[in-house]
């Protein structure tokens, strides 16, 4: 018995070797090493401070949909509740219970009993979910809903609390307002719905201030009092037309902002007439509630407190602080005083919201910590090479010109520059040299490997970030007020003009917008290294803005023009020096609401540019319901390095890259099928449609990957209800139409076509293939999942061309079997448990390194990383043992030197006989 546990004992613990052999996992010293994570929570919406309770809070709603808990000494996220995106989760209400009246606290209860709520929200529609949470730690205490009758009159319902009562105010414009109490915290209607007659309502020129519901009609102020038995009309006259929209007070019932100033619906409500100010709050001060304004006056912050009652100023309150450009026009959202002995003002913090999307607290007439919360809404990122250090620059400007001709002029190139570094290096030891440059003490210096660079990222709200990508470190931030995405749906674009390698000059880089005010084209133009602006910084254009590229040539000083077509179809260059780089392009337009295509060819001729239309393509179908919902084009900057594939026989499979090859995706309504998805693959230079197939009962969300002669996209089917992942793969054959340049304007043959679909067990929010320098490396294909994963998938196993049935040819050409099923191994999952709440972004990029990839994931938060899709081929291992090699090279130089002396001496020996 002994003897057989004893075996048992042995074959559990060899399976245990085995098994912990085969485990591939990231060291516990790896974690953050090469990767880090910022954690946002979105534009804020409300807020409140508390910092006398038990423990100090600060509660905040944001546009995200998120709400959270921060500390109101650091700003640091406590908790966080991440709701549904769009309407669904929506927070229409936020109220804590501390900051309802006196009146409120016994009430707030259930019926029968002593719980109430320490934090209440509403969010949604259909259904409106009304949730009681601890605001302590972010758990959810109780919860109950309510389903609309009708969905589409739901959505622009409103709320408010009110002695215990929860209210919903459910607005049919031109027609009646709805209005139906409920106890808070069990969802039990008080009484009937109340329907008010008011045909003036409209949804842009109505709010709900308090209990009353106010609208603007021409110069007056028309209110309704929703808690009234009988509401009656308040009419209330304004004396001129408000310029800007009307806007709730926070705070006190019945008081709005119009045109900066504070107004009461009634007159018998106190307001302080004489305050001016773009925000204003509420909160309280030495027992007394006190009105705090925030204003911007010659770049400086100015927050001041006044009684609301008298309108009296609190000295103790007046806070004035530099307010730099980048933070935009600031909101007042909420403060508190922490009780002293003497309530001087010192313990008071102001949290303020800004135009730029930043969470800003002011204490004592300083900035105690900022939230830069446009990082939750991230459109476009780019990684641009830092400088050169200040020696070698210094080395750089002395040996410029100095090319070597042969192998002496070589090697005195060689030794000179040896001489000059020393010199420099020198120089800088005993502090004689130049002083170190700005960039140069930030550390902000090239490394060897080019893995350090600086992060340029473009926001939602026309905020730009320079970030160090190995440490996250903001360096420099830029504000760009008043522009907005295109018309069409289409972001705002971030283009590098110039890199940094050309050196002394510096790079450049270039955001384009639209205007807010009107609809024009916007150009900024700026250092992605120091942020400051360059080459003229902010360009209004006087048109609107169709259609943009990059110019494929430099000019003397390596800056690629951009080439901008307007709503007329007339094309211009900046900067204009370029316009001859133009000459001889192709442009294509992409109409999303008609389906249709258009390409232009580009001439230069008499100084003068313009665009000769060459070619249309219809996608809208036989009814004209089909609307594209994506066009993906190739990386401008992706390198084939093969461009065949090896089969069995030996032969070579020309692989079909088409640099002009476009990806266009319609979808349509069907009778039958529901939902109808084309794909398209079009050449853009000669309007020739190369390939095209249809996909029935599929729908998006659509996530789309187009590289070399392949294509992957992600969709879901709606019959099966599941996510499918296409990919298609395409061929010239076995012969090459054309060797070294690609030409659409000759007719190639058509391609051959393989395709397959696999099943993804998860939603896929966002793809992004890997990108080397030199294209040796095998690309991978990153997934973004609905968990907020990122799984890293080798191209082998979203290959068309693996074979149903493992056959000998197959096996040769290292293809594996078909399997429907895709696999998620957690090991394959860059961020381990970082997750990224909302992924929705993934961009990559090559480094100095062949074998490394660096890659930037974002939805609510930003994840930075760098993988390796081939393993670090290129680079020594971490536990290289540096001292055993020194060693060994000692040993055989040695035993060389004295082999050969032996051998000297034996053949001397043997003359000598």
């Amino acid at each position: 018995m002994f003897s057989q546990n004893k075996g048992l004992a042995k074959l559990l613990s060899v399976f245990m070797l085995v098994v912990i052999g085969t485990v591939n996992c990231l060291y516990e010293d790896q974690i953050k090493k090469f990767d880090w994570r910022t954690t946002q929570i979105g534009r804020l919406d409300q807020a409140y401070v508390e910092l006398n309770g038990f423990q100090p809070r600060l509660l905040v709603s944001t546009k995200e949909n998120v709400i959270a808990s921060l500390c109101p000494k650091s700003g640091e996220v406590l908790w966080r509740q991440v709701f549904e995106t769009g309407p669904r989760g929506s927070i229409k209400l936020m109220q804590l219970s501390s900051a309802s009246s006196g009146a409120d606290a016994t009430a707030a209860a259930r019926p029968g009993s002593a719980h109430g709520f320490d934090l209440l929200t509403v969010q949604g529609h259909a259904p409106a979910l009304i949730r009681g949470w601890n605001a302590n730690t972010g758990n959810l205490e109780w919860e109950w809903s309510l389903m609309p009758l009708q969905t589409e009159k739901a959505l622009s319902s409103m709320w408010f609390y009110q002695n215990a009562m929860i209210y919903h105010v459910l607005p049919v414009w031109k027609s009646h307002l709805e209005v139906t109490p409920y106890f808070a915290t069990s969802g039990q209607a008080t009484g009937n719905t109340a329907k008010i007659t008011a045909p003036w309502i409209s949804e842009e020129k109505c709010i709900l201030a308090g209990t009353y519901f106010t609208c603007i009609e021409g110069s007056q102020l028309i209110s309704l009092d929703l808690t009234a038995n009988q509401p009656q009309v308040i009419s209330k006259a304004l004396g001129e037309t408000p310029v800007k929209p009307i806007r709730a007070m926070e705070g006190i019932n019945g008081v709005i902002v119009v045109d900066d100033k504070l107004v009461g619906v009634k007159d018998d409500i106190p307001v302080c007439n004489a305050l001016r100010g773009n925000s204003f709050t509420l909160g309280r001060f030495n027992n007394q509630n006190v009105i705090v304004t925030a204003n911007v006056k010659d770049k400086y912050l100015n927050i001041d407190g006044y009684i609301s009652e008298s309108c009296q100023q609190i000295t103790e309150l007046t806070n004035s602080m530099p307010y730099p450009d980048h933070y935009g026009s600031p909101v007042i959202k909420s403060f508190d005083c922490k009780m002293n002995r003497n309530n001087d003002g010192k313990g008071c913090l102001f949290i303020t919201d800004t135009s730029d999307d930043s969470i800003l607290a002011v204490q004592q007439s300083k900035s105690r910590w900022t939230r830069s919360e446009a990082l939750a809404n991230i459109i476009a990122t780019e990684f641009i090479d830092l400088p050169l250090a200040d020696s070698e620059g210094e080395l750089e400007k002395e040996m410029k010109g100095k090319a070597a001709a042969d192998i002496v002029s070589a090697f005195i190139h060689r030794i000179s520059s040896q001489v000059l570094h020393f010199k420099s290096l020198l120089l800088h030891v005993i502090g004689l040299g130049s002083k170190p440059s700005a960039t140069q003490k930030a550390g902000l210096v090239r490394d060897a490997f080019g893995l350090h660079k600086m992060l340029v990222i473009l926001t939602k709200s026309g905020k730009v970030f320079g970030i160090d990508n190995m440490s996250g470190k903001q360096h420099w931030q830029l504000y760009l007020d008043n522009v907005e995405e295109f018309s069409n749906g289409e972001q705002m674009r971030l283009l590098i003009q110039r890199t940094s390698k050309h050196f002394p000059l510096h790079a450049l880089c270039m955001v384009v917008a639209k205007d807010k005010t009107t609809g024009n084209g916007v150009l900024y133009r700026f250092n992605p290294i120091t942020g400051q602006p360059a080459e003229g910084g902010l360009l209004q254009l006087n048109y609107q803005i169709k259609q943009l590229s990059m110019l494929p040539e430099t000019d003397t000083d390596f800056v690629k023009g951009i080439l901008i077509m307007d709503s007329n179809n007339k094309v211009q260059v900046y900067p204009e020096h370029a316009k001859s780089k133009a000459n001889g392009l192709y442009m294509y337009t992409a109409n999303k609401a008609t389906g249709s295509l258009n390409g232009f060819y580009v001439k230069y001729e008499n100084s003068q540019l313009t665009t000769l239309p060459l070619w249309s393509v219809d996608l809208s179908g036989h009814n004209g319901d089909h609307q594209i919902i994506s066009v993906a084009s190739k990386n401008p900057i992706e390198t084939v390095h093969s461009q065949g594939r090896v089969m069995p026989d030996r032969s070579v499979l020309y692989k079909y890259i088409n640099p002009n090859l476009v990806a266009v995706f319609t979808q349509a309504s069907d009778s039958i099928h529901k939902y109808l998805l084309n794909v398209y693959l079009i050449d853009v230079v000669s309007g020739s449609v190369v390939f095209s197939m249809m996909h029935r009962k599929v729908r998006p969300p659509l996530h789309v990957v187009h590289s070399e002669n392949w294509l992957a996209y992600a969709h879901y089917n709606d019959k099966v209800r599941r996510t499918e992942i296409t990919t298609i793969e395409l061929y010239e054959g076995k012969t090459q139409a054309n060797s070294t340049v690609w030409s659409s304007l000759r007719a190639p043959p058509m391609p051959l076509v393989e395709r397959q679909t696999y099943i993804i067990p998860t939603l896929v929010t966002s793809m992004r293939e890997t990108i080397t320098e030199r294209g040796i490396t095998s690309k991978d294909v990153l997934i973004g999942t609905a968990s907020g994963s990122i799984v890293e998938l080798p191209w082998a196993l979203l290959d068309p061309r693996r074979p149903i049935s493992s056959s000998s040819n197959g096996r040769e050409e290292g293809a594996m079997p078909y399997i429907p099923e895709l696999p998620l191994p957690t090991e394959n999952m860059i961020n381990y448990n970082q997750t990224i709440s909302r992924l929705n972004y993934i961009y990559t990029a090559p480094s100095g390194l062949e074998s490394t990839c660096l890659v930037v994931a974002a939805g609510l938060d930003m994840f930075v990383t760098r993988i390796s899709p081939s393993k670090t081929y290129d680079l020594l291992k971490e536990d290289f043992d540096y001292i055993l090699i020194s060693i060994v090279l000692v040993v055989l130089t040695t035993g060389s030197l004295v082999a050969k002396h032996l051998a000297s001496r034996k053949s001397l020996k043997q003359a000598w006989k």
